[in-house]
């Protein structure tokens, strides 16, 4: 007897686009991604985004009818540049001789796009210039689950112009000079603008696009380009450590074009996350890329704590994970919808356990490092509603811990810096069950609570003995509940889970506990030996999870990948801890990774221990904020800063030798007042700056 014959159901696999071979510029709510031949054909995440639309999706130049032989690429910031070759044109012979260069530039919330043909052969050559152009209009959620539309918005075409639009935009391509024919795109077909060329030898024809789009309705966050309101092009940075110069110029050229406006009050920046994903207001991004930052001034750190206060919580609202006095987590114009999962975030979206601390110690620091009192002073009101947040409204139960839950089914599972779903595990490779406490939001939390009570006693306000309190009980529970022991071996567990269990898993949260005063003596010192043992701390940085625990992964999004921003923090506090030699090898792994990656860091990259370069993470975001402003973070490994603006006082604890060799730093910034310093090859250091700044080397 036969058997029925039974429907096979069809199930669609989405996949997010990798992007760690793209070109990638940024400036501000624009940003362009291509393959390194600069062609954009709308596969992946290619194309070119504002305001989390992609407005153009194609973007092809081909000569006499062929795309040219990509040979370099080269970029930072706002440009990328290209080099190809036409090697069916020109004089036959091994060596090419007709280029074809292209120049991007990001601008006023526009691409310009030069395409140069020149010719090096004996003869006249007589060809075609074609550039295909369209748009899509995916919004960027769409592009990052794989679920883009597969057909182009309709244009419309003049002389000069061809234009479309989207739900959000209108956009226009102009081409200078206009050419012989022109097409507009229609939803099968791209756009064509087509020329007859004449190049003779030696000579080039130049072709330039402009791509602007006009915002046809406004949004709850309409964030312009900040890249012309803060500038760090003359912080200069020399070494004995060649690697170290480039690291910063590129991190911060890459951050500055990060910065955008708030709409609130254009005059405050802030830095987006990162590119394509997050390029927008994210709360622990934004403040940890602030802080970093504060050694080269205060004007970042102004402008986030002031955008983000804006949006400080006011009301309970569990679809946006809203409470009074909490600080957000993400600002987007529209909601964030992921095609391929659950996940459905409203335009403001409050779910994070680590921000509001984050805000409160930033606000210190940045008044440590010399923000105005008055700066200081207007964000009082802000800092008591965080202060009461994080004392009364962070810990839901009565075991006093900070912790987070979804409670809609639709926002993010895990809360904290790695909040992706499978990030916090026992050491046997088990995800664990919500609600979660983890262990470097207590951390955050009992440096956030000290912060606020140096806060309130120096501007006369109630509430700093009530802070220290807290914060001293806190500190208990973290020694009660999150060390764990493995024979001789004790360290701190990653969290608290929803049954009250430590979770033993090893990871590189422990590291961000170190100089927030959460530990002692002894207690650092353990968490400095299993930061720095093989298993977690390999060539180029420290791994999230320990090699030695099972569901370790090199490639694991929080579960063995190396994040760059993570193990500069872990640096960072090693040396606010005291232990330098373990802080400057931390910096050098560090360092050494910025190299293989063209001295522009990534998100994250491979956890591997073997290989002799780190291998990307294929989905990674490049440039990323606090992955750009970790360069920073060198410097202050380096240099020890101690900064007490309201004492008039900078300490300066350089590492002995020095971490880089001999090295000369200008473009610092103390109390609002320029600096720079020297050192020699065992740390020795001489301060140049004002004669009444007050900078000590201790």
């Amino acid at each position: 007897m036969r058997r029925p014959e039974v429907a096979t159901p069809v199930v669609t696999r989405y996949e997010q686009p990798w992007l760690h071979d793209l070109a990638v510029c940024v400036d501000g709510n624009v940003t362009a991604l291509s393959a390194p031949s600069g062609q954009i054909d709308g596969s992946g995440a290619q194309g070119v985004f504002i305001d989390d639309r992609r407005i153009l999706s194609t973007l092809t130049v081909l000569v006499g009818g062929v795309e040219a032989v990509a040979l370099s690429t080269s970029g930072s910031g706002a440009g990328c540049d290209f080099l190809g070759y036409a090697r069916h044109l020109g004089d036959p012979g091994a060596d090419p001789t007709v280029e074809v260069h292209r120049s991007r530039l990001l601008g006023d919330g526009a691409v310009r796009e030069t395409v140069r043909v020149t010719s090096r052969a004996a003869k006249t050559v007589v060809t075609s210039l074609v550039l295909r152009h369209s748009g899509d209009g995916a919004p960027i959620a769409s592009v990052k689950a794989g679920h883009a539309p597969v057909s182009s918005l309709p244009g419309s075409a003049d002389r000069a112009h061809t234009r479309w639009a989207d739900d959000w935009h209108a956009v226009t391509m102009t081409f200078d000079p206009p050419p012989a024919t022109l097409l507009a795109p229609t939803a099968a077909v791209p756009g064509e603008a087509t020329y007859s060329i004449e190049v003779p030898p030696g000579g080039s024809t130049t072709v330039t696009i402009e791509v602007s789009a006009q915002r046809l309705r406004r949004s709850n966050f309409d964030a312009g380009p900040g890249s012309s309101q803060v500038s760090w092009q003359d912080v200069s940075v020399r070494a004995a450590d060649h690697r170290l110069q480039p690291c910063v110029t590129s991190s911060l050229d890459d951050l500055q074009h990060l910065l955008l406006t708030d709409p609130g009050d254009p005059r405050d920046v802030f830095a987006a996350a990162g590119t394509p994903w997050y390029l927008t207001l994210f709360g622990r991004d934004s403040l940890w890329a602030a802080r970093m930052m504060l050694p080269l001034g205060t004007e970042l750190a102004a402008g986030t704590l002031r955008t983000l206060a804006r949006r400080q919580g006011t009301r309970v609202d569990h679809e946006r994970a809203e409470s009074p006095g909490k600080i957000p987590h993400e600002v987007r114009r529209a909601p964030y919808g992921d095609p391929g999962s659950h996940l459905a975030l409203p335009p403001v979206y409050f779910g994070t356990i680590d921000a509001t601390p984050l805000w409160i110690t930033l606000l210190r620091d940045a008044w440590r490092w010399g923000m105005a009192p008055a700066e200081v002073g207007a964000l009082l009101p802000q800092l008591h509603a965080a202060v009461r947040w994080l004392t009364q409204d962070s810990a839901p139960d009565d075991d006093g811990l900070l912790k987070y839950l979804d409670e809609t089914g639709s926002g993010l599972a895990n809360q904290g810096w790695k909040d992706s779903g499978d990030s916090i595990r026992w050491r046997d490779g088990r995800v664990a069950e919500a609600p979660i406490a983890l262990v470097e939001a207590q951390g955050y939390a009992i440096e956030a609570a000290l912060a606020a009570a140096e806060i309130f006693e120096a501007f006369g306000q109630d509430g700093a003995a009530e802070a220290q309190g807290w914060a001293s009980e806190l500190e208990k529970r973290v020694r009660e509940r999150f060390w764990v022991r493995s024979g001789e071996d004790r360290y701190l567990g990653i969290a608290i889970d929803g049954g009250g269990r430590t979770v033993d898993g090893v990871a590189s949260n422990m590291g961000h506990l170190l100089g927030t005063g959460a530990l002692e003596a002894a207690e650092v010192r353990s968490v400095v030996g299993r930061l720095t043992s093989p298993e977690m701390l390999g060539p180029y940085g420290i791994r999230t999870f320990a090699g030695d625990n099972h569901g370790f992964n090199p490639m694991g999004y929080h579960t063995g990948s190396i994040w760059t921003h993570d193990t500069a923090i872990c640096a960072w506090g090693l040396a606010r801890e005291g232990y330098r030699d373990e802080a400057s090898r931390v910096a050098r792994a560090l360092l050494s990774s910025s190299a293989a990656f063209d001295h522009r860091w990534p998100e994250l990259y491979g956890g591997f221990g073997e290989t002799t370069r780190p291998a990307p993470y294929p989905a990674s975001c490049h440039p990323q904020a606090w992955s750009a402003a970790s360069a920073a973070v060198l410097l202050s490994v380096a240099l020890g800063f101690r900064p007490d603006a309201p004492a008039g006082r900078l300490e300066l604890h350089p590492a002995k030798p020095a971490t880089f060799g001999a090295m000369t730093v200008d473009g610092l910034f103390f109390a609002g007042r320029r600096f720079g310093v020297r050192t020699d090859e065992d740390g020795v250091t001489v301060v140049d700056g004002p004669a009444d700044l007050d900078i000590v080397v201790v």
